[in-house]
């Protein structure tokens, strides 16, 4: 039992799900002066709803500022052309001179919007960066009183109730191909155990149910492998199983709490939290002996998240000087670098497609939102405050 408690709070939960978001007026904000390193540019849309998107998508953003007037590099208006459809117009500088212009499919209007912004962001950002605002949310909220999993949009938009065991669910996790949601709930034998949800077929299985802790599932880049940590021979060890659960191999040997494990984008490696402190490990999958990445930046490295973007980045949770915040390491420089600067926590990161931006929970005594954070400049942008509850443990689904 004293195991698992410190697993419990290695992994941060307790503390965060009593949280709700009444008088959450500033949390997850953080605005930079990054003028030197940003684009200004005017977005507009045809109709209030397109409009105050097109604006939030565009604020959050680390490439981008919008000024309240001109002169602006690029203006971008959107316009609603059927229930399913937006047309992209891009003009540059005060000759408004085209740019591009495109009429953009998808499942809704809000949809459409964001993939022809992603469009925008592709044509517009200078640097070569992969569009993000399409990517999908599951997580963890508290809108009917119990912690349950949930999906949206990238801005909380379009909200789907996955779960509803009534019970304590967490850190939800896609399938690559975001057809399959894979969780840990206590709702069936009262002890964590993992679920597998078929978002088609609105069917759960249980993955895993072995004695003790089943916790932190997650998914290999091609899908055919899940890492997970099991307790049942008495220590949390990370082990790796096919994608039904079968063949189960344990992988870590150790008396000391583990969690969190993510695989390497070419699936060969899993990096990992572990205890003394926690610090960030690396071991290959195949087997082989763990070893402690360095990052010089704090005593407590938790959470570790791998960029699909960009192999050589992780980001994860340090502690620094008395509070939780958002830290990169690029493992080919060695560069260690805390990239979120604010008065509240900042945990949990997983990565956008583009490789430099990142959604994480930003927590204080009295709320936890989930945002954007751009690791570039540090600014961070709140998607979950329409939620009216509580939301957490993000994991990031793109197309």
């Amino acid at each position: 039992m004293q195991k698992f408690l410190r697993l419990f709070l290695l992994l941060g939960c307790a503390a965060q799900l009593t949280l709700a978001v009444q008088g959450a007026t500033d949390i997850g904000v953080v605005n930079v002066n990054a003028d030197s390193k940003t684009i200004p540019v005017r977005v507009t849309g045809n109709t209030p709803e397109l409009n105050a998107l097109a604006y939030q998508a565009f604020k959050a953003h680390g490439r981008y500022r919008l000024p309240a007037s001109g002169p602006y590099t690029y203006e971008i208006n959107f316009t609603a052309v059927g229930a399913t459809q937006v047309r992209v117009d891009v003009t540059k500088g005060m000759a408004a001179s085209a740019v591009f212009s495109e009429t953009v499919s998808g499942a809704s209007a809000r949809n459409a919007l964001l993939r022809a912004a992603d469009l925008a962001v592709e044509k517009t950002n200078g640097l070569g960066l992969k569009g993000f605002f399409t990517a999908k949310l599951a997580f963890i909220s508290e809108r009917t009183g119990k912690p349950e999993v949930y999906t949206s949009d990238l801005f909380c938009g379009e909200v789907k109730q996955i779960t509803r065991d009534n019970a304590f669910a967490l850190m939800p996790r896609w399938s690559p191909d975001g057809t399959k949601i894979i969780y840990t709930s206590y709702f069936k034998s009262g002890f964590p155990d993992i679920y597998l949800i078929d978002l088609a077929a609105t069917h759960r299985d249980t993955f895993m149910s072995v004695k003790g802790t089943n916790l932190g599932a997650r998914y290999s880049p091609n899908g055919r492998q899940v890492a997970m940590v099991l307790s049942g021979t008495g220590t949390s060890e990370i082990w790796v199983s096919d994608a039904q659960g079968r063949g189960l191999v344990r992988k870590t040997h150790s008396e000391l709490v583990k969690s969190s494990p993510c695989f390497s984008p070419d699936g060969t490696r899993l990096v990992f939290s572990s205890e003394p402190g926690p610090q960030l490990y690396v071991m290959p999958v195949n087997g082989g002996d763990m070893r402690r990445v360095t990052t010089g930046l704090s005593s407590f490295c938790a959470e570790p998240d791998w960029s699909r973007a960009d192999p050589n980045k992780i980001a994860y949770t340090a502690k620094v000087n008395g509070s939780y915040q958002i830290a990169v390491l690029d493992l080919a420089s060695g560069k260690n670098e805390q990239v979120s600067h604010a008065g509240f926590d900042g945990q949990e990161p997983t990565w956008l497609p583009d490789g430099r931006h990142l959604v994480y929970t930003a927590r204080d005594r009295r709320s936890s939102v989930l945002c954007i954070l751009d690791t570039e400049t540090g600014v961070s942008a709140p998607i979950s405050k329409g939620l009216g509850a509580s939301a957490l443990q993000a994991s990031v689904w793109a197309p």
